[in-house]
């Protein structure tokens, strides 16, 4: 069987290394995971509860519209039911998004490095990919604005941008989108916004009043601690929503994901003490790497990529042999630098040591 001729080269999406492979690759007892960003903190108690009385409904189809979760995120976010949509994580929103905007034809505008799903899925719909270098790690919205054309239909803007964890100011992202046609559609990926404590960051809800052509994505998986549920979110005009139901599954997040979202919506002194301890492991580590004479881009989310000036991988294989999983910058477009999720206290002190034995050893 033969697959369409242009996927046969687009890349394996590469996932952090799980933890019982590293132990047995590397016969150890004892690993710590800080290579996906997860919430090093787990999820809210209120979420085993919600899933515990929602299992013994686990033999019937879930709601495909989610309309207990919608309804409270729409009352939590203050913004009507029918501008919300939900997705099997917000990695499938950005796959409804190519499927129902881009085409052979078309054109689509990016930063790079960045997400790397947004270029898969459009390459997938057989657009014309422009990316655009990142400047001092940001989105360059100036270049990226300077690059749509008459073809264009989808801009994607990562903020803060994955894998470097910086970000584009309120203003700065305001006169971007001055800028855009209103035939393109701007896709705002906010999966880490929680985790955001800088005043300069957009107020992205108050700009979807204005701009019909942009929409927001947004996830349970990061600090609400629920990756393996598989539940995100957009945000958007009801027209772009309509448009993007009609190439939805229709029963694309289960119930039990669903009832998980909820109990995790409702407990918001979770998420601000998740805040809180991201901020304390930020500096630590941050902190340590300066001691460690090492670069790194001040970060906006729960992960920091720091340069270990070497090849990223042999540093990466070292912290696998003691142990520690983190994300080799290889892959992500930095291959000297490795991205670290920001873990607990005990985690981040075991890295720093770690880092700085297999420094020497690299």
């Amino acid at each position: 069987m033969r697959p369409k001729a242009h996927i046969v080269d687009l890349p394996v999406y590469q996932p952090g290394r799980p933890i019982e492979d590293v132990k047995r690759a590397y016969g150890l007892t004892d690993v710590i995971k800080l290579a996906s960003n997860e919430n090093p903190f787990g999820f809210s108690p209120r979420v085993r509860e919600a899933v515990t009385r929602a299992l013994p409904l686990a033999n019937r189809y879930p709601d495909g519209a989610a309309t207990a979760l919608r309804r409270a995120l729409a009352a939590h976010l203050g913004v009507a039911e029918e501008a919300l949509i939900f997705g099997n994580g917000s990695d499938e929103i950005v796959q409804l998004i190519a499927r129902a905007y881009l085409a052979p034809g078309t054109s689509t505008v990016m930063a790079t490095p960045t997400f790397p799903r947004y270029k898969t899925n459009a390459v997938i719909e057989g657009a014309r990919v422009i990316e655009v270098p990142l400047k001092d790690g940001r989105c360059d919205l100036d270049a990226m604005a300077a690059a749509v054309t008459d073809d264009t239909r989808v801009v994607w803007v990562c903020n803060p941008n994955n894998p470097t964890g910086t970000m584009v100011t309120h203003d700065e992202l305001a006169a971007f989108l001055a800028r855009m046609p209103r035939n393109v559609l701007v896709v705002l990926d906010e999966a880490y916004v929680e985790y955001v404590t800088d005043a300069r960051f957009p107020r992205s809800l108050e700009l979807l009043r204005t701009h019909e052509n942009l929409i927001l994505l947004r996830t349970f998986s990061k600090i609400y601690g629920l990756a393996g549920f598989r539940i995100g979110y957009g945000i958007a005009a009801p027209a772009v929503i309509d448009a993007l139901n009609r190439v939805r599954e229709p029963f694309n997040t289960s119930f039990v994901a669903q009832a998980a979202a909820l109990a995790a919506l409702e407990d918001q002194a979770f998420v601000a003490a998740c805040v809180q301890k991201n901020e304390e492991g930020k500096r630590q580590l941050s902190d340590g790497f300066v001691r460690l004479g090492l670069r790194h881009y001040e970060t906006h989310a729960n992960f920091i990529l720091v340069d270990v000036e070497r090849p990223a991988g042999a540093v990466f294989e070292a912290l696998l042999r003691q142990g520690v999983i983190v994300r080799s910058g290889e892959a992500l477009g930095f291959p000297t630098a490795l991205r670290v999720t920001i873990g607990d206290a005990a985690q981040n002190r075991r890295l720093l040591e770690a880092l700085a034995a297999a420094l020497v050893e690299a």
